[in-house]
């Protein structure tokens, strides 16, 4: 199916195409849902007329769920758009930030900040995302032999994650009392708290590193046929590679730095839409959909689960993600 607007077109399986609208549909459901959860359940129609502006509850529901449904929104859409992106730059399954370690040092970066340079919001926004880089130059140069080793890519990037968690605990453990405390509770990925003085700066990042994608993703898929099939297109692979993996870790460590390390969304959802969809390659509107999904999905059974106490998110996705992991290591070492 060619889908065409004005001068611009492109072609869209049509199987694709259905998954997409199912998974905005999907999330839109939760989204309501998450808006109507609280100590007491909303009824829709008070909702609806809260998002108006209109009755009692626009206080708790704009200003209280509403900061917190669209951060899961946006910020499970960007760990899977970076999980997407590393899986085709590795071309492994296996290739997500938390597994090759890039989460642990984006969290290492923000660590630093906040125990020798004082934490400031600046600080905070920028360190993440050069932890996260250096993390990926550094398991991609130790990946290196005659070429780009993938399975030892994986191996290198679990050894890097190792000891990139324990720098992190020694962190925790000689930082004061106070910053300790809000490290560690950090370190698990939480939504709780969030308002719209938090989320707005984060927001504009991915928007604008979503937009990057967008604009690469045709030259993603011609890489993906091969590298001498894409260079024979015209296809500056170097360019390509650096600006994919700049907008990949860039979007995973804004999540962190706002939320902490919320691991295997990145692994799983390019996973789930590739399956749903069928495709081949990157499939990144889908992959951003399933992402949003999966995180709502978890935050909410977070805030369900023990309620009225609501856990951090990224109990959950560390509880279901594990088994899944565990899954495709089995698939991939048989594979291998």
């Amino acid at each position: 199916m060619v889908l065409r607007a004005g001068r611009f077109s492109a072609r869209v399986g049509r199987r694709a195409l259905t998954v997409t609208v199912v998974l905005a549909v999907l999330a839109v459901a939760l989204a309501f849902t998450g808006l109507a959860r609280g100590a007491t359940w909303s009824p829709p129609g008070e909702v609806l007329a809260a998002l108006t502006g209109r009755g009692d509850q626009v206080l708790v529901i704009t200003q209280w769920r509403l900061p917190r449904v669209v951060a899961a929104l946006v910020f499970g859409a960007a760990l899977a758009l970076g999980g997407a992106v590393l899986q085709h730059l590795t071309r492994n399954p296996l290739g997500s930030p938390d597994v090759l370690g890039l989460d642990a040092g984006a969290y290492t970066g923000a660590l630093l900040v906040l125990t020798v340079a004082g934490g400031s919001a600046t600080h905070l926004t920028v360190a993440p995302l050069a932890g996260g880089v250096l993390t990926a130059a550094v398991v991609y140069l130790l990946s290196l032999r005659s070429g780009l080793d993938r399975m030892l890519l994986v191996v290198v990037g679990i050894a890097t994650h190792a000891v990139l968690t324990a720098v992190n605990q020694w962190l925790v453990l000689r930082a004061e009392l106070e910053v300790a405390m809000a490290a560690g509770s950090w370190s698990t990925g939480s939504l709780n708290g969030l308002d719209w003085a938090d989320v707005r700066l984060p927001f504009l990042v991915i928007g604008v590193l979503a937009g990057l994608l967008a604009v690469l993703s045709g030259a993603m898929r011609q890489a993906g046929l091969g590298d001498e099939l894409a260079v024979t297109t015209g296809v500056r692979l170097g360019r390509l590679r650096v600006l994919a993996l700049l907008a990949g870790v860039g979007a995973t460590a804004t999540v962190t730095a706002i939320c902490g390390p919320i691991v295997f969304v990145a692994l799983a959802a390019p996973h789930i839409a590739r399956r749903l969809a069928r495709a081949d390659g990157e499939a990144l509107l889908p992959a951003a959909l399933t992402g949003a999904v999966l995180l709502l999905g978890a935050d909410l059974v977070a805030q369900s689960l023990f309620a009225p106490v609501a856990l951090p998110v990224g109990v959950v996705t560390t509880a279901v993600g594990g088994a899944y992991l565990l899954w495709l290591l089995v698939k991939e070492v048989r594979r291998s």
